[in-house]
């Protein structure tokens, strides 16, 4: 069954998270509670979806609005309880136009990251099937301390009891409340206006709907969740990381049941976002984030964090950070690389230990091997970048581009100063400074001549270790010398 809406409440300060960003807005595998939560009623097809909001607001408000713009916002500006809030929605949508005549009111709590969309249909389909008033999501704990126990009478739910006020007995019951409902239109429209404020904390509790239905004869059910850590919510830091752990192992287990291998899932996150093909391999201490993409047969890892890049078929990338990149077909990068935003490498292109790239296009079958630098330069196919280049692209105000052509040779040293154009063809000579274009097919070479000044050392530093190891050396040199007293023939 559609529910006519899902409303999620989102307006809680969180002040266990000790943090200025509202607790809804912390993220774990690229995703943000709220959005975890939004995605999980998605599956769904609410026709309608409120995001009852009050700590925050606007940064809350701002994020939907770049996530899930068809949702719509309510602020709860005074934060009377779960109940109240719930009874702010509602007016919300009535006022909107809304007709809640059809489908259920589902309601959700932002920060319970672990829900999933197959949870709620099976919550919709008892709600549906035992046309209930109100079904509750719930689960069951080993250890349900500090949550709401539920009350059965046969199937149905009689009650729920909070831990303070549960007696030893009802203590035992290790089926807790999620503080997740589906409620039939009328059944929510008619109670949430008869809640009171009468109990320790001076709210409006939602709970207090079910027992309103229970007692006045309504069917209330209880529906447990068949993983109870869809249901857990986040408090704090410690429970933060708790969700992620448990989020990473499901993304993992998904991806390595789809034919990816993963050879410590312990050590590898992967965002929800990511798409892996078939027979592609993720090593240890790997982290793929945002809308990453992972061609068969490509090997990531060890040490690698990819953040939106796209790695095509065969490609092998280790001990690399890359954002923004496109890695391609065979290509090979790493050890120790990092790859800037606008970095594409070309099939079967190396970029190799220590080389930093950035804003540049490297050509099929050409290689940056190592310890280089390439900033702002569009390079062909089949070239060669020796060890140590540096494209000198920024002057200190403006950054410029150079273009170096198919099947060049740049000399280990070189700086390429930017703008500059190196014809197909060409090489630049070892330590050169290369500042003017390089016609196809034209050996440049731009450093000074060597000039070795001798005796320079004992002169200038004498008493040094250089000094007498440069003596040593002229001795050694004069005393074979054919010329020397002792290697005369009259001796």
């Amino acid at each position: 069954m559609r529910p006519s809406a899902v409303i999620i409440l989102a307006a809680g300060e969180g002040t266990r998270m000790k943090s200025a960003t509202p607790k809804v807005l912390h993220q774990i595998a690229g995703r943000s509670l709220l959005n975890h939560v939004i995605e999980a009623a998605a599956v769904t097809e609410p026709e309608h979806l409120m995001i009852v909001v009050g700590h925050g607001s606007n940064a809350v408000i701002e994020h939907l609005e770049e996530v899930a713009p068809w949702v719509s916002t309510v602020e709860q500006t005074e934060r009377r309880g779960t109940g109240h809030a719930v009874r702010i929605a509602l007016t919300a949508l009535v006022e909107a136009g809304v007709s809640l005549d059809g489908g259920p009111v589902v309601v959700l709590t932002g920060d319970t990251p672990l829900l999933t969309g197959t949870t709620l249909l099976q919550l919709l389909s008892a709600h549906e099937s035992h046309s209930a008033q109100a079904t509750i999501l719930t689960a069951e704990l080993d250890d349900p301390f500090g949550y709401g126990r539920i009350l059965r009478d046969g199937s149905r739910v009689s009650g729920i009891v909070e831990e303070k006020d549960a007696t030893d007995e009802q203590r035992l019951i290790n089926e807790i409340n999620s503080g997740m409902y589906a409620f039939s239109a009328e059944s929510i429209v008619g109670s949430i206006n008869s809640l009171t404020t009468d109990n320790s904390q001076s709210e409006e509790y939602l709970t207090d709907v079910i027992e309103l239905i229970a007692t006045g004869g309504g069917v209330v059910l209880g529906v447990v969740a068949p993983d109870s850590n869809d249901i857990l919510g986040i408090n704090d830091r410690v429970q933060l990381a708790d969700a992620a752990a448990i989020m990473r192992d499901r993304i993992n287990e998904r991806w390595m049941r789809s034919g990816v291998s993963i050879l410590d899932s312990s050590s590898t996150w992967i965002d929800v976002d990511v798409d892996i093909a078939p027979d592609a391999t993720v090593l240890p201490q790997s982290v793929l984030r945002g809308p990453t993409s992972i061609e068969t047969g490509a090997e990531i890892g060890p040490g690698t964090t990819l953040i939106s890049c796209e790695v095509g078929e065969s490609a092998v990338v280790r001990h690399t950070w890359a954002e923004l990149a496109v890695i391609g077909q065979s290509a090979n990068v790493g050890p120790y690389t990092y790859l800037r935003p606008g970095t594409v490498i070309g099939a079967r292109g190396k970029a190799g230990a220590f080389v930093e790239m950035k804003n540049s296009q490297l050509g099929d079958g050409s290689k940056v091997p190592h310890l280089s630098y390439v900033g702002d330069a569009t390079i062909g196919e089949g070239s060669n970048i020796g060890a140590g280049t540096v494209f000198v692209n920024y002057d200190g105000v403006n950054k410029h581009h150079t273009v170096v052509g198919d099947g060049v040779r740049i000399g280990s040293d070189n700086m390429i100063v930017a703008p500059v154009e190196i014809g197909n063809g060409a090489y630049t000579a070892a330590g050169s400074v290369i500042t003017d274009d390089v016609p196809p097919g034209a050996m440049a070479v731009a450093r000074a001549k060597q000039r070795n000044v001798e005796g320079w050392v004992q002169r200038k530093r004498p008493g040094t270790v250089s000094a007498e190891a440069a003596q040593t050396s002229q001795d050694d040199s004069e005393r074979l010398s054919p010329t020397s007293p002792e290697n005369s023939l009259d001796n």
